[in-house]
């Protein structure tokens, strides 16, 4: 691998390694006690795997996942990528931010959350965030630069100071303890770090990046999949170590049970007692100032991206409007809490990826077996019906094969890609 490998590597790391994801590693962690390996497995798979192969498989297609959608039929293409920048965007991932920098950096010294101390919070950083979206420019991209390595090196210090703390941990009640369908609910976690949702809302950005540094379309594709193994072993790796923060850390029943009661998050208060218990308080402080500067610039970046997006659809309302309403908005549900804004984005969630999923693995079926549209079309539209009646509530859809994985979808976008395929097969005869 060559230097042009690692810096494109680093860069999707970088795109993919949002500040909001440092929360879930560590609470599964927690919650899986000697399940742990089977749980951090199911959350690599769709909070890096997925993504880095979304990425790769864009790299293969002219136009990327916007003009593929098209195909399927240019309404679809529409309303779900519609749907994808909103969920990244002002309804789940942009409240996260500001609601993960609240609890990292400013919660610890209150002890406890209130609206006062939350509301104040969130006006000062959302006005700030507003001020930057509306102006934006290379400010932005240079602290992200700066933030990211300086972020990626505390981790590292902290994982490697933790190890040596906590390898020789007594274990307590909570670590002896067995998951119920460890993997499943990996995979369920790893939804939450959206960023399977960010690959194809965003692989045109980063394919452009990775244009800008080969010369043809060979070429691109094969630095994006080397980039893309940089990339995923760098997530897996931070990800894992987390994970085995949250495993290994002692932390009781009676803590967690007090923190679920206040609606703290327990992937915050687990990374803030890590950094107290091998720094210090100068080891919270600092660790909560960059993650909050990087929760910022993440901010920033999702708000300017999804206003670009929605004012290219619809242009006859100005960018800066969309900046205004999408940080509003933003703002207003990250003030009912961190632990709020991750239960409510369960549901949506669990009817885009199924449909994400589906479309990255006909793309990636289709270059190696032709798919006709029909194909594509009915499997799509099969998967999309079954993740919302799943998550409606449709006692039949709990019967369904694969439901304890989360999986109930992949068996009807398998037939119906099937019967989509011999349909066309069989029309395209008797012409």
């Amino acid at each position: 691998m060559n230097k042009s490998v690692f810096v494109v590597g680093f860069m999707l790391f970088a795109i993919f390694f949002g500040a909001g994801n440092l929360i879930f590693p560590p609470k599964l962690g927690l919650d899986s006690g000697t399940d742990f390996w089977s749980a951090i497995s199911g959350f690599v798979v769709t909070g890096v795997g997925l993504p880095l192969l979304g990425i790769i498989v864009s790299s293969f297609y002219q136009g990327g996942y916007k003009e593929a959608l098209n195909r399927i039929h240019p309404w679809f293409s529409v309303v779900f990528l519609m749907a994808i920048y909103l969920a990244i965007g002002p309804f789940f991932a942009g409240p996260r931010t500001g609601a993960t920098a609240y609890e990292m950096a400013i919660l610890p010294f209150l002890g406890e959350s209130s609206t006062v101390s939350l509301l104040v919070f969130t006006v000062i950083y959302f006005s700030i965030a507003l001020w930057l979206s509306l102006n934006p420019s290379k400010m932005v991209d240079r602290i992200g630069s700066i933030l990211t390595p300086v972020l990626l090196v505390s981790i590292i210090a902290l994982v490697v100071k933790a190890y040596f703390l906590l390898n020789d941990a007594p274990d307590t009640l909570l670590q002896t303890k067995q998951m119920e369908n460890a993997f499943a609910n990996g995979i369920l976690e790893g939804y939450f770090t959206m960023d399977a949702l960010a690959s194809l809302a965003f692989s045109v950005i980063v394919l452009n990046a990775i244009k800008a540094k080969v010369s043809n379309q060979a070429a691109l594709i094969k630095q994006t999949v080397a980039a893309g193994i940089v990339a995923a072993v760098a997530l897996a790796l931070i990800y894992i170590a987390l994970g085995w923060i949250g495993n290994n850390l002692p932390v009781s029943a009676e803590t967690v049970a007090d923190l679920t009661a206040k609606g703290q998050n327990i992937g915050t208060y687990i990374l803030n007692a890590a950094a107290t218990d091998t720094f210090g308080d100068a080891g919270r402080i600092i660790l909560g100032v960059i993650v909050s500067l990087a929760c910022l610039t993440t901010t920033v970046g999702l708000a300017v991206a999804v206003s670009e997006y929605f004012n290219e659809i619809f242009p006859k309302i100005a960018y800066k409007t969309y900046v205004v309403l999408f940080i509003v908005i933003s703002f207003a549900i990250a003030n009912q809490g961190l632990s709020v804004v991750i239960s409510k984005s369960v549901p949506v969630l669990l009817v885009l990826y199924p449909i994400s999923m589906t479309i990255i693995l006909l793309l990636l079926v289709n270059l190696v077996v032709k798919l006709p549209l029909l194909a594509q079309r009915i499997a799509v539209g099969l998967v999309t019906v079954v993740s919302i009646l799943s998550v409606v509530g449709i006692e039949a859809m709990t019967q369904l094969p694969l439901k304890a994985y989360s999986m109930e979808w992949l068996p009807f976008a398998i037939v119906g890609c099937l019967v989509g395929f011999m349909v066309a097969k069989v029309t395209k005869q008797a012409e």
